[in-house]
């Protein structure tokens, strides 16, 4: 027999099921019963470390124990103002790496010793670094960003300028101005656009009163209306992982790169051409450079003519090597070993007044002393660089910052101290031309006699 609480199995009566509702009521009722216990489970024990908290506390008072409760408050205080934000952290993120100031604090510092470390450092005073920083700074402003305070303008000049002066790699590991490797790169790229477009007129062919004080200073030394020496020196690098290496590699078999410059008596550079290999002849950089378009179409001397010995007039020329041609804007010494004594006097004064062009590259690079080792580099990239390091070289004349001729020297492995190699190579002999060499002599011929007649 079978009636509504259950159904009969073999004489035996048995429950009939429980429905989903029925169970989930069950379960429910389960989990408050057990909610409620651990509840007071859980207040048992805040009682009981709160009995504990007072009995510290009344030992504390009376001098028997540490102040334990109150030293535990503290910390949860500060765990928990760590934790809503109201102490400012020095690292907002903690993947990011935290960096020592080193140098770059150092050069912060302001007292007596700052000049001579700004010297030794940046190759400048910090009067010239600050009007360098300030010109600079609308063009390396950062946004700011969740993840760290961006460096300001006056740290990444100083690191690009500490950077060509020391010539450190990227590749080390640790870096005295507080600065990742990305940042360096990227810091060192962002101050030579800058430089390049800040300074857009510090390379720039003289003309007014710098023409003529040009002008004059050659004049004293015997050649009248010229305008400026010209040279080309090496830059070395490692060999090029995406060129021919053949091609970079130059006369004393290392692989470097070639700049053309022309300078005037104070060593400022007055035109600057650089990007080629360094297996490229010096004719070969001239003829590629702008400065053969403008001279050969009457664009780089437009100047009065000047009268010379035989009738001879010219308005303007440069004084090179036996590694340029014959012409009539390039004057070059005679050469050779049976000389006249007149030839001998010119080629010793032209030697002497186109030693201002070695003295030039001999500032240079051994103030920005990355540009005299062999280092790595972005092949795209080095021709902006040496053009923005020929504009602080401008400006440090400008500025009447003095050279320190210990720069030129170095100590070798062998603890040998030996003057620094400049990359200036000697022509491998004489370059002519067919054309205007005729001039050329008779421009050449009027200048060593006027010499000779002083």
């Amino acid at each position: 027999m079978e009636d509504a609480s259950g159904m009969v199995i073999d004489g035996v009566v048995r429950g009939r099921a429980l429905t989903i509702d029925e169970r989930t009521a069950i379960a429910a009722v389960v989990n408050v019963v057990l909610y409620r216990c651990q509840l007071e489970r859980t207040a048992g024990k805040m009682k009981a470390a709160a009995r504990a908290r007072r009995k510290v506390t009344a030992l504390a008072s009376s001098g028997e124990g540490l102040d334990l409760g109150a030293l535990l408050d503290a910390v949860l205080q500060v765990c928990y103002a760590l934790g809503c934000g109201a102490f400012p952290r020095a690292t907002p993120r903690w993947w990011m790496k935290r960096w020592t100031g080193g140098a770059w604090e150092d050069l912060r510092q302001s007292d007596d010793a700052t000049d001579d470390y700004f010297r030794d450092k940046l190759r400048m005073s910090p009067s010239v670094f600050r009007e360098i920083a300030e010109t600079l700074s609308p063009y390396l402003q950062r946004r700011v960003t969740f993840y760290r305070v961006p460096l300001q303008p006056d740290h990444i000049v100083a690191y690009a300028l500490y950077r060509w002066a020391s010539g450190e790699t990227y590749n080390i590991g640790t870096c005295s101005f507080g600065i990742g490797r990305a940042s360096r790169i990227t810091a060192v790229r962002d101050v030579t656009a800058a430089l390049l477009a800040a300074y857009p007129d510090k390379i720039s062919w003289p003309t007014g009163l710098q023409k003529a004080v040009v002008l004059h200073a050659f004049a004293d030394k015997g050649f009248p209306n010229c305008h400026g020496c010209i040279d080309c020196t090496h830059i070395c690098v490692d060999k090029p992982a995406n060129a021919n290496g053949d091609d970079y590699c130059n006369r004393k078999r290392r692989f470097s790169v070639q700049p053309q410059v022309v300078v005037d008596m104070n060593l400022r550079v007055l035109d600057v051409f650089v990007g080629y290999p360094g297996s490229v002849h010096d004719m070969g950089m001239l003829h590629l450079s702008s400065l053969w378009e403008r001279a050969e179409s009457g664009q780089l001397f437009t100047g009065p003519h000047v009268m010379l010995p035989f009738g001879v007039q010219t308005n303007g020329y440069l004084l090179g090597d036996n590694g340029y041609p014959q012409s009539e804007w390039i004057v070059v010494p005679y050469g050779g070993l049976a000389q006249h004594p007149t030839e001998a006097r010119f080629d010793n004064k032209q030697k002497t007044a186109r030693g201002a062009v070695e003295r030039a590259f001999g500032r240079l690079k051994g103030m920005w002393r990355l540009f005299l080792r062999t280092h790595k580099c972005n092949m795209d990239t080095l021709p902006q660089q040496f053009i923005a390091v020929c504009i602080l070289h401008n400006i440090l004349i400008d500025a009447c910052i003095p050279f320190d001729d210990n720069l030129l020297w170095e100590v070798g492995s062998d603890g040998v101290r030996r003057r620094v190699d400049l990359g200036m190579h000697g022509p491998l002999h004489l370059v002519c031309m067919e054309s205007s060499t005729g001039d050329a002599l008779i421009l050449r011929d009027a200048l060593a006699e006027r010499v000779g007649a002083q």
